[in-house]
């Protein structure tokens, strides 16, 4: 059987390569990027098998298949977290978690042979799908609501009604479209981990706004900038000079 081993650290390339050959399998390339493998796919016979790492030095493994159609069974080699590794439930795609074992591999390798030519058919598809479900299950989440506590009664507060979060006092606050102020338990730096960055900045050490409730932008002295924001009471804010070139960047 031959086999193409796509893997972007040499050493486990050369380890999976000793293993495979012990298994009497037909190692007949070891390509280490997405371009090497296009131009090796375009002008070779394509293996039966192939072994290949999500991420490869110059991109994601995904860019191989988009540019060529391979007509070889799939194995996945990664260092995915088991959550992410929960997306790998298709018929012609398999995986092994890096650093790979003696017996996990046979395994996968038993388990190609029995597949039928139809499995072996949906691979692209299948890599399409798998590649949309990794993608999201890579992608920060970001809290959709804050729940506060007031007296005995809880209050929750969706992002969108959100216009900023300030500290005062010691104490941090969130101030929404009602005009209301709630004190919360989070410090400002607690919270900027939690909120999306494209909704929301910290424009000095006090404030951190959202996008949607600034009113007005004014030039300020020493090259700093005042705003104003929608249901806040305070006549402006000044964004701070060392978060101005930023600020203007996460404007657009």
């Amino acid at each position: 059987m031959k086999v193409v081993i796509i893997e972007d650290e040499q050493p486990a390339a050369r380890r999976l390569k000793r293993m495979l050959e012990a298994m009497q399998l037909n190692v007949v390339a070891l390509l280490h990027s997405v371009d090497a493998s296009v131009n090796w796919f375009n002008e070779n016979e394509h293996p039966e098998l192939v072994f290949i790492d999500i991420q490869l030095s110059d991109g994601l493994s995904f860019e191989i298949f988009e540019k060529v159609d391979v007509k070889s069974a799939i194995i996945f080699t990664t260092a995915y977290d088991e959550y992410a590794l929960k997306a790998f439930k298709f018929n012609s795609i398999d995986y092994l978690l890096k650093p790979i074992d003696t017996d996990e591999l046979v395994h996968a390798v038993s388990q190609y042979k029995t597949k039928s030519k139809s499995d072996l058919s949906a691979v692209q598809t299948d890599l399409e799908q798998l590649k949309k479900l990794l993608i999201k299950s890579s992608e920060p989440e970001f809290k959709t609501r804050f729940t506060i506590k007031i007296g005995q009664h809880l209050k929750v507060i969706p992002v969108g009604e959100i216009v900023c979060f300030y500290s005062e006092n010691k104490g941090t606050y969130v101030h929404t479209n009602q005009n209301r102020s709630y004190l919360i338990d989070e410090t400002l730096e607690q919270i900027q981990e939690q909120i999306n960055p494209s909704q929301f900045f910290r424009v000095n050490r006090t404030y951190t706004v959202n996008l949607e409730a600034i009113k007005d932008i004014v030039a300020y002295t020493n090259s700093r900038l005042k705003i104003s924001l929608d249901h806040l009471d305070i006549a402006s804010i000044v964004v701070s000079r060392e978060k101005v070139k930023d600020f203007k960047k996460w404007l657009g």
